[in-house]
């Protein structure tokens, strides 16, 4: 059985990891332009689809049959072909966005959520909202309830966003500022990569209640998934999934102060985890085509930072990452939401006594005391968890893992 995920540009897809944990079909990325659908959905080589952006709608001409819920949301996110050849059009959605509302712990019933954007998505958002009490809004730039009125809207309890604004790759935008409503309590954010969209950051950062679409991914494929193989599947997968999945995209990000042994720790880290090493301070020193201190010696430390701030916006966007960072990008705020995107920031600590100088340009001749002392509160702010690098690398390698192991 070869099945897959039919769309317009799939290089950040998540489904084939998921949907290898859900059935012995293969599962393939179709990406396909709007010139090539048709010829695809008559004659292309699949016995089953999930289908994404821009193809919810298109699809439905070619299907000869729709299930009630496709039928009721005018959208279809999954596709089986028949034994005659003939297409039947699903929606799973509703139950993917269903499980990710129930998971997230908000209770909406008799509250005001405003869900952003108008596309199939919003449809599916609106109608499981208004299944479970909330008196849902729509906002778009073009209906009665937009962007330029939000003030009108002050006592949302809830916002749910279903645009593509913040979505990877273009990350460090947010569709709304979170500041206009005062009685918010939570945020839900379709998008899945980055983890955190800046929506999702502006809204931790006020304590709200946060979850992203990688739950709903998840349960719209498992519904998918016995469409496409005719079985039942417990729902009971959904979170092991989910906590595999976020386990094996997530960044391990260290950070601490120069020569708390970043780069030996993050290196077994990454043989341990099959995830990428990358040591920010050699990556800048390749993009640049000089060392450190040549940098230092030419640009001085603004100078410094300001490419140390470009590499960490880049390696920030990526996922399944272990990142070493340099010493001092804790002194640049801007860094912050960079790198907790996608991560779980870890502060390596070790004894001043044991770190080493040589070819650190502000470690040497510094009083690495006062350093420490300045540095510390900001490690503090950036890190979810402290482990002290005090023995053996391979110890400490383990006890981030069993943290990871227990929080993640």
């Amino acid at each position: 059985m070869k099945c897959g995920l039919l769309g317009g540009k799939l290089g950040h897809s998540y489904s084939p990891l998921i949907h290898s944990q859900l059935g012995t079909y293969s599962y393939e990325l179709f990406e396909k332009t709007p010139e090539q659908l048709e010829d695809f959905l008559k004659n292309g080589d699949f016995s089953g689809l999930n289908v994404t952006i821009p193809y919810k709608k298109a699809v439905i001409p070619y299907c000869a049959e729709l299930s009630g819920r496709a039928e009721e949301l005018g959208a279809v996110n999954t596709i089986v072909r028949r034994s005659d050849g003939t297409l039947v059009g699903h929606n799973t959605d509703y139950f993917g966005f269903e499980t990710m509302l129930r998971t997230s712990g908000l209770d909406v019933a008799g509250k005001k959520v405003l869900v952003l954007g108008s596309g199939g998505a919003s449809n599916t958002a609106m109608a499981v909202l208004r299944a479970c009490g909330a008196n849902a809004v729509v906002i778009s730039r073009s209906s009665e309830n937009h962007y330029g009125n939000l003030r009108l809207h002050a006592d949302a309890a809830v916002i749910v966003n279903t645009t593509p604004v913040g979505m990877y790759p273009n990350v460090g935008q947010a569709p709304v500022d979170l500041a206009l409503f005062p009685a918010l309590k939570g945020v839900l954010e379709l998008i899945y990569n980055p983890a955190r969209t800046q929506l999702l950051l502006d809204a931790e950062s006020r304590g709200l209640v946060t979850c992203n679409g990688l739950m709903m991914l998840v349960a719209q494929a498992k519904e998918s998934a016995e469409w496409f193989t005719g079985s039942a599947i417990s729902d009971d997968v959904i979170s092991a999934i989910h906590r595999k999945l976020k386990k094996q995209t997530e960044n391990i990000i260290l950070v601490g102060m120069p020569g708390c042994g970043k780069t030996t720790v993050g290196r077994l880290l990454a043989e341990l985890t099959g995830k990428t090493f990358v040591d920010a301070d050699e990556f800048i020193v390749s993009k640049a085509g000089k060392t450190i201190p040549e940098i230092f010696a030419q640009s001085g430390e603004a100078g410094f930072r300001a490419l140390e701030t470009q590499v960490i916006a880049e390696l920030g966007k990526h996922s399944a990452l272990v990142l070493a960072t340099g010493g001092g990008c804790v002194t640049q705020e801007c860094n912050y939401p960079l790198l907790h995107q996608n991560s779980t920031i870890i502060w390596l600590q070790r004894d001043i006594a044991q770190l080493p100088v040589d070819g650190r340009p502000l470690s040497q001749g510094a009083d690495l005391s006062r350093m420490y002392a300045l540095r510390k509160p900001l490690y503090e702010h950036f890190a979810d968890y402290t482990v002290a690098n005090c023995g053996e690398p391979s110890d400490t390698a383990a006890q981030i893992l069993r943290i990871l192991e227990e929080n993640v």
